[in-house]
């Protein structure tokens, strides 16, 4: 395995996200409705908290991914890619049924905006912990996995608020740094390709196993009690062009992929060249090596573990 060291000088400032896309939860039983549609416990989310969550098939295999937290005990934000938000609210409007709960496209209405470096200690002190949430007058910050050591957050707020203070951060650096950080977000190319622990979404805060039943419940338990984990997230680099949905091969292996790329971004100038990745790989592939993109004999890979520890127990 090699192991590749990044400089982040460019990671620092405020990007904004249009990428990313708000929906919102309202009602007496908001937060229980989501409860039972996610991998994540709403039911007892905490104001100066957030949480990240999968919203799973019935197979186990994610359709989408969120940071969500409460603007108040009967309002709950999901913010998610721009590209899955429709399809996605409205598979989870299927099931509210009876529930007191509207879900709705919020995405006009809230500015969503990165903040990296200086721009988050600012507004945040740095012994917050990953998930946290603080609420700035009409503001909510929640603060998410640093990224090469560089402290990060998601800033949510009404359009109209006054903006952070920082330097502008090109959108295209910030979602590098999600690269870096190891947390992947499901994008189109990604939907119903992961069950969460291929992405180690039980070891970043992503899954709680003492919560009731969801979709999927019954395959992630599975999958975590009865040790059949054979895939794992890392982070990977290549000197050619890196793709969410791209297949991965070991070079003794030509005729099976391995693994998946799950998220990527383009290496910033003055950091370096090339695309960073975040991939679920068989483990046996990344004990062997010689990984490569496309086939057998496609662009090799270099391959890191995760910037985080995996859980060894839960």
């Amino acid at each position: 395995m090699i192991i590749q060291t990044m400089n982040t000088p460019t990671l620092q400032g405020v990007a904004r996200l249009s990428q990313l896309g708000v929906i919102r939860a309202e009602g007496l039983d908001a937060a229980s409705f989501l409860h039972g549609q996610l991998t994540q416990d709403t039911a007892l989310l905490g104001q100066t908290e957030a949480r990240l969550a999968a919203f799973c098939s019935a197979k186990g295999r994610m359709q989408a991914s969120f940071v969500v937290f409460k603007r108040s005990p009967t309002e709950l934000l999901l913010v998610c890619p721009q590209e899955i938000l429709a399809p996605t609210l409205k598979r989870l409007s299927m099931f509210v049924m009876r529930a007191k709960a509207k879900l709705s496209d919020s995405s006009a209405d809230f500015s969503v905006i990165g903040l990296a470096g200086p721009a988050m200690d600012l507004l945040a002190e740095k012994d917050r912990p990953v998930w946290a949430k603080l609420d700035l007058d009409a503001a909510n910050l929640v603060v998410l996995y640093p990224a090469d050591g560089v402290r990060r957050g998601l800033w949510v707020a009404p359009v109209g608020t006054a903006l952070p203070v920082g330097e502008a951060l090109d959108p295209a650096v910030w979602a590098w740094g999600e690269v870096r950080s190891g947390i992947a977000t499901i994008s189109t190319p990604a939907v119903d390709a992961f069950v969460p622990q291929m992405l180690n979404y039980e070891s970043i805060g992503g899954v709680n196993f003492k919560k009731g039943c969801y979709p999927g419940q019954e395959v992630v338990a599975r999958s975590q009690f009865r040790g059949t984990l054979k895939r794992r997230a890392f982070l990977a680099h290549a000197d050619s062009e890196l793709k969410a949905g791209d297949e991965i091969f070991q070079a003794s292996e030509p005729d099976q992929p391995c693994g998946t790329v799950a998220q990527a971004a383009a290496v910033p100038d003055g950091v370096g060249r090339g695309w960073d990745a975040i991939v679920a790989l068989q483990l046996s592939a990344v004990e062997a090596g010689d990984l490569h993109l496309g086939s057998a004999t496609g662009p090799a890979l270099m391959i890191s573990p995760p910037p985080y520890p995996l859980l060894a127990d839960i």
